[in-house]
């Protein structure tokens, strides 16, 4: 039985320990698999405490971490050491290289396991002192890469410490929970006070300005102007009031809800029939995946992204794909859309099947799995 200990901060939340979960199922009586996450964490919206799995698969243990308001400088603390310690084959550290967490984890993997990290920088950046320190003694370390799609696999294999094996792996969807749902859509409309047959566009996420959140508003002006749409925007941040005041501008068709747990993220995204991921890129960001198209899709609903970083490869041909700063072209999207129900199916079908084939949890821990025997054969 081949040993797999796989760490990390974002494993406080349960939705995203599935992968965990999934590689232990994917690899029963071949791998035995544990997940070690924060006990408490402090999240961009909420603290979070280490959120449990029903059934889960693999074995949890929690560790206190600090600094976690400093991504670049948290660290687990704790019995981290002795975890590590243990006769492990395969360690699997799902934090940047470039942090302190990923290069403490790196300095105390045993030097017979296997030390393989994960990444979903898709800029290659000039780093300052300690982070470059932090990257460099990571990547001294490590055995393999997982890049978090084709943009990271791009901008990382030509840095130093980049040259061993590695592999493209996206990040999953629960289907059991992310499907479509005629009944959350239903309540979710009876609640705000939106007519059953109500055409909703809709977004999910950050309300922050590189997601494009002024480019959808003034994407939307004029169809909002003639009543042809509603429009929902579900997350929160610096942009609120900001949005606030555009639901003020069209009452009973714009709404803005805040504090969304991501367990009711699926109702609300079933209430939409078109996702918008208007995302701007700077010089420091650009998307980096775009969960909120994936979830989408599993929920049934069309989509229509940003040529921003990874999003083209996300939706595929399952979506309508637009030029991050061509607001015209943002306009005529959304109406076409909203204006063709036969589009708008046609487009959710597509995206429904394209999160089936590519984004399972069962599928995207099989390939971790698969990877994990390749780096240990070489």
């Amino acid at each position: 039985m081949k040993r797999l200990l796989t760490i990390g901060h974002s494993y406080v939340v349960a939705a995203n320990r599935m992968l965990a979960h999934h590689m232990a199922l994917q690899g029963t009586g071949e791998w035995d698999v544990t997940a070690v996450s924060p006990a408490h964490f402090r999240g961009d919206l909420r603290p979070i405490a280490a959120e449990p799995i029903a059934g889960d698969a693999s074995t949890l243990e929690t560790l206190p971490v600090r600094l976690d308001r400093v991504p670049h400088l948290m660290w687990f603390g704790g019995r981290v050491r002795e975890i590590l310690a243990r006769d492990w084959d395969v360690v699997h550290c799902w934090e940047e290289p470039y942090t302190f967490a990923a290069s403490r984890i790196a300095a105390h993997v045993p030097e017979r396991a296997r030390f393989v990290v994960a990444s979903f920088q898709n800029i290659s950046k000039t780093y300052p002192w300690p982070v470059r320190a932090f990257e460099r003694q990571t990547m001294a370390r490590a055995n393999g890469w997982i890049a978090f799609g084709e943009t990271v696999r791009e901008a990382l294999a030509q840095r130093p410490g980049y040259g061993g094996p590695s592999r493209v792996i996206n990040p999953g969807v629960d289907l059991q929970r992310f499907r479509p749902d005629p009944a959350a859509r239903q309540a979710i409309r009876a609640r705000i006070g939106w007519p059953a047959d109500a055409v909703v566009v809709g977004y999910v996420g950050r309300f922050v300005e590189e997601k494009g959140i002024g480019l959808l508003t003034a994407s939307l002006e004029g169809l909002l102007h003639e009543r042809r749409c509603h429009v929902l925007f579900v997350g929160g941040g610096a942009m609120e009031s900001m949005l606030r005041r555009e639901a003020a501008k069209f009452p009973s068709f714009v709404h803005v809800q805040t504090g969304v747990p991501h367990d009711d993220v699926p109702a609300w995204l079933n209430a939409m029939d078109v996702l918008c991921a208007p995302s701007q890129s700077t010089p420091a960001w650009r998307e980096q995946f775009g969960r909120m198209l994936i979830e989408a899709m599993a929920c049934g609903v069309a989509v229509i992204a940003s040529d921003s970083g990874e999003m083209p490869f996300v939706v595929g041909d399952a979506g309508v794909i637009v030029g991050e700063d061509d607001e015209r072209a943002w306009r005529e999207a959304i109406a076409r859309l909203v204006a063709d129900d036969g589009a708008r199916r046609t487009s959710a079908e597509r995206g429904l099947a394209r999160a089936h084939a590519r984004f399972t949890w069962p599928a995207v821990a099989r390939q971790h799995l698969d990877f994990f025997d390749t780096v240990m054969a070489g």
